[in-house]
């Protein structure tokens, strides 16, 4: 039996290939070329990356004034009016970074640097005046210049950092839409999706229709080339498609509840977020039961924050146990694109598995 299954795995998978529904290797390049993307080295706009960057460039301050310092007090003293000017322009030239990101990422390279490190110098030049409000000391010609060097170097320092980030990040990026584009499209799914699908033609024909339109716009979906970001909205709505042809499969086994806030609705989430959550709690919550099982697909606003639940109830164990690539995949998109501004909790309790995401809005 075990055979059987593997060599009907084979077959479908290449069932799929030829009808041009499984990735090929020039469709994975083709995906993933897009994840090489230059305004991805100037999103600074997460709390994780900017606490990186001021306190990185703290630090460098802190050792530099050590150097010069000749006790403690003196460096404590440089180091209070050293932070007015740093952190002054380190938030200064992050926050237009972020604001000019797409200019940013079309300039050429030797533009970017130029560009990032006049703002680095006036940045810093603008910290220096801060501080000389509160100050009676002269500030010359050499000292301003001084400092407006010190500005582009730093703003050198951190536009290099940025860049080695965003190289750093393309395989793994590019490894979790390798394992994202391959666990996309289930051959089985398929053919029992078709196979509900003619069975539905000859009694009711506007099902079967029904049936064969969510299941293009799910493919059309998943092949479609990788998009930066979707809404909450787009992606229950996906969901809500994969759960209607789950629903004809299984009838009153799968038993499906849905509390959705509104105002969540245009949170920025990966594209394919909820539909690999649900497509688990089907797999391994409700097809191994006879009793079926219960689904509850929540989202909530809090504050600044959204909060997804994704909960099901658990029976008999699946026959296909899972690996945990769908939770992986999903957990790393989530991390790329809000870093550790976003929370993604799994837990297991007597009779449920809950998957908890919260994300800014």
């Amino acid at each position: 039996m075990a055979g059987k299954h593997h060599n009907d795995w084979h077959d479908s998978r290449n069932f799929t290939s030829m009808l041009g529904l499984a990735p090929t290797p020039a469709e994975v390049e083709e995906q993933v070329a897009p994840l090489f993307d230059g305004e991805r080295v100037f999103d600074v706009c997460h709390v994780g990356l900017v606490l990186r960057a001021v306190l990185g460039v703290q630090a460098l301050l802190a050792l530099g004034l050590a150097l010069a310092a000749r006790e403690p007090l003196q460096w404590l003293w440089w180091m209070s009016s050293g932070t007015v000017v740093t952190l002054s322009a380190v938030l200064f030239w992050l926050l237009l970074v972020c604001g000019a990101r797409r200019p940013l990422a079309r300039l050429r390279e030797p533009w970017q640097w130029a560009v990032l490190l006049g703002l680095g110098a006036l940045g810093a030049s603008l910290g220096w005046q801060l501080l000389n409000l509160a100050s009676d000391e002269p500030s010359g010609w050499f000292r301003q210049l001084s400092v407006a060097l010190a500005g582009a170097a730093m703003a050198a320092m951190l536009l290099y950092w940025m860049k080695l980030r965003e190289r750093s990040q393309r395989p793994a990026d590019a490894l979790a839409q390798l394992v994202e584009l391959q666990s996309r499209i289930r051959p089985h799914f398929l053919f029992n999706t078709l196979n509900t699908a003619m069975a539905l033609v000859r009694v009711d024909p506007n099902r079967a229709e029904a049936v064969l339109e969510d299941l293009s716009e799910l493919f059309r979906v998943a092949l479609a080339e990788a998009s930066t970001v979707v809404s909450l909205n787009e992606e229950v709505e996906l969901a809500r498609r994969y759960l209607d042809i789950e629903q004809i499969r299984f009838g009153e086994r799968l038993r499906i509840r849905w509390q959705l806030d509104e105002s969540a609705g245009n949170a920025r989430v990966p594209p394919l977020l909820l539909q690999p959550l649900v497509e688990n709690a089907v797999r391994h919550g409700v097809e191994p039961n006879d009793a079926g099982g219960a689904l509850e697909v929540r989202t909530k606003s809090r504050g600044a924050e959204v909060e997804i639940l994704v909960s099901n109830s658990v029976g008999a164990a699946s026959s296909v146990p899972g690996h945990g690539l769908a939770l992986r995949n999903v957990r790393d998109r989530l991390r790329l694109m809000h870093d550790v501004a976003a929370r993604f909790e799994v837990r297991q309790e007597p009779g449920r598995f809950t998957v908890r995401i919260v994300l800014p809005r």
